[in-house]
């Protein structure tokens, strides 16, 4: 059984927040299937048609900011057990690859992208970071 979580064919991984949450599906080789930001009260909804959809996946869940209201509302839908991955400065790296994939258009291409911000929410971005950290977790075992 290791052997098969050692290869996961899809990673659904969450970005929990107490108003919205990001969404990422990612295949087993890193590839970025999906990705979305929702309203954290639909993400059990939205997570069930995503396992539905990916059978076999595993479910990545960051393990911070209302990880443990957001696996609560996940499980009421759906009997499964999130692998919690750690969050530490996952934001910061969403935001970059957001402006990496984003890049700035016009005036503000002139301005650092340190003193930005995305136009919309990039917690999309940051569960990416959290499937790519699982995926690498694994490839370290």
């Amino acid at each position: 059984m290791h052997e098969l979580l050692a290869q996961p064919q899809h990673v659904i991984a969450v970005d929990p927040g107490r108003d919205k949450c990001g969404l990422a599906v990612v295949r087993g080789d890193g590839r970025v299937l999906q990705k979305a930001v929702v309203p954290a009260r639909q993400i059990g909804q939205v997570v069930e048609r995503l396992l539905a959809d990916y059978p076999g996946s595993v479910l990545a869940l960051g393990d911070r900011t209302a990880a443990r209201d957001i696996r609560e509302i996940i499980g009421e839908r759906v009997p499964v057990n999130p692998v919690l991955v750690d969050e530490h400065r996952s934001t910061e790296q969403g935001r970059r690859r957001y402006f990496r994939e984003n890049p700035p258009r016009g005036w503000r291409r002139l301005l650092p992208i340190g003193l930005q911000t995305p136009p919309r929410p990039y917690d999309d971005y940051v569960a990416v970071v959290l499937a790519e950290r699982y995926l690498d977790s694994l490839r370290r075992t």
